[in-house]
């Protein structure tokens, strides 16, 4: 495993240096954030097809405990793995994309082109990072600040989901 000194880097972790530790394989969602180009799109695309396999029948007490216990986890395994990378926020680092995307299924209509409309709202917003997420991400560090920047980007795709739900667009 090659040490990297930026968010942006051109090194990536092995894949066996990620499965040789649980809490790697999950925050670089199980192998989905070594994918090349867009490990986050692939990581959030991984989490809605896990979603769409284990979310439907479950109470919503349950899936709020469930995000809760995950974005806690995630905390801690991010400040855990970005310190063995010796960066902040590793782009491979897909976990938070997948607790993110979870909450904004979670809400969404439940349907596929909800669905599908939300992947690439969230995707967008955690790309391009809109105000405040770009500040988020810049003054927020550690474990913290890799779960949080996504949790905004949920935040930006639930307005503008709930917007076109409010203003009767058929899903």
């Amino acid at each position: 495993m090659t040490r990297v000194s930026e968010r942006h880097h051109t090194k990536w972790p092995t894949l066996s240096w990620v499965f040789s530790d649980p809490g790697r394989m999950m925050m670089f969602g199980f192998g989905s954030g070594l994918l090349r180009p867009g490990s986050g799109t692939w990581g959030t695309l991984l989490a809605w097809l896990l979603w769409s396999f284990s979310a439907p029948g479950v109470s919503d007490a349950a899936i709020a405990l469930f995000l809760l216990a995950c974005f806690a986890y995630g905390w801690w395994a991010a400040e855990r793995v970005t310190t063995q990378l010796g960066v902040a926020d590793h782009v491979g680092i897909v976990w938070d994309e997948f607790v993110a995307f979870w909450l904004v299924l979670w809400l969404v209509p439940d349907s596929l082109t909800a669905q599908a409309v939300a992947f690439g709202l969230f995707r967008f917003f955690d790309t391009v990072k809109p105000p405040p997420i770009r500040q988020a991400d810049r003054h927020f560090k550690g474990g913290f600040g890799v779960m949080f920047d996504d949790l905004l980007a949920a935040g930006y795709t639930l307005l503008i989901m709930a917007v076109l739900v409010r203003v009767g667009i058929p899903f």
